[in-house]
């Protein structure tokens, strides 16, 4: 029996999803002014498995044609930690990292050839306080946290893309850099935080895997972020260590949890509930992604 870890044909999924998705994204009308500034996004990024679920690939392109096509996207992801502040390589087709192991060569093969993102790195760069450092890296590309969504999202790859890294694990730090990047929004860039809603990878079982049950340390934390997301209320979710059902479990390590903050950083202070825009599981794992207002 084939499954999302064992496809009959790699990525097959994907290759039937771009049949319809791409005349659609040619047809996606751009960003302008008029607009006013773009919601920030978190979003469950998922790995290579992602290339082989055709409903979670048509709910990303989905949410993203609701949208008007961005100028440019600006993503932190859960596999860049890096300190002081680093920028990818902003040079058009610099290579993709791929930082995954086990799955077919098919996977590594794939390729995101964005525009020059020259002009995004100014203005990130334009956008942090006096004295702060930014590094600009010389050659690092998107990690999978980055290009795997987009590919779902934005399939053409004609949107210049740059990963910012995720510099701490401090939730009131994430939130600040984020209301740092939030006045980008209204030039027509997506701010993205590219993580996964629980990730406890050390406690699935095959078990889990084979009858593909939702662990209850996943879906009481994913209970319990919806919640506290649906009421705005940062300061519960930025006390998961202690206050979260599923804890640690749902989340081992926080990386994957906390580019959240970033998204709502961006958001305006006096509103940050937020809207669902995908939900449910994957092998376990809780996929919820949402938009700030806007």
């Amino acid at each position: 029996m084939n499954s999302l870890l064992d496809p009959e044909v790699p990525a097959g999924a994907y290759d039937r999803f771009l049949i319809d998705a791409l005349p659609r994204a040619r047809s996606q009308r751009a960003w302008t002014p008029e607009d006013g500034p773009l919601p920030a996004l978190y979003l469950s990024h998922g790995a290579p498995p992602l290339f082989d679920d055709g409903p979670w690939l048509r709910e990303l392109f989905e949410w993203a044609q609701s949208l008007p096509k961005p100028k440019s996207v600006l993503i932190v992801s859960a596999h860049w930690e890096a300190a002081p502040l680093c920028l990818s390589a902003p040079a058009a087709h610099t290579p993709l990292v791929y930082d995954f192991g086990g799955f077919h060569p098919r996977y590594y093969t794939m390729t995101y050839d964005t525009p020059d993102a020259t002009s995004l790195a100014h203005r990130v760069a334009g956008a942090m306080p006096d004295g702060e450092s930014l590094y600009q890296h010389p050659s690092r590309g998107l990690d999978h946290g980055a290009w795997v969504p987009l590919m779902a999202m934005y399939p053409l790859g004609d949107i210049p893309v740059l990963q910012l890294s995720l510099p701490t694990h401090d939730p009131g730090r994430l939130l600040e850099l984020g209301a740092r990047l939030g006045p980008l929004r209204e030039e027509g860039v997506l701010v993205i935080g590219s993580g996964f809603m629980t990730h406890g990878l050390p406690h699935l079982t095959r078990e889990m895997l084979t009858k593909g049950e939702v662990p209850r340390w996943s879906s009481d934390f994913d209970t319990w972020v919806a919640d506290a997301l649906a009421r705005g209320d940062v300061d519960e979710l930025a006390a998961f260590r202690t206050r979260a059902p599923g804890m640690p479990y749902a989340h081992p390590t926080v990386d994957h949890y906390i580019p959240l903050f970033v998204t709502l950083g961006a958001a305006p202070r006096a509103d940050r509930a937020v809207r669902t825009t995908v939900e449910g599981f994957m092998m376990g794992f809780s996929k919820r992604s949402f938009q700030t207002a806007v």
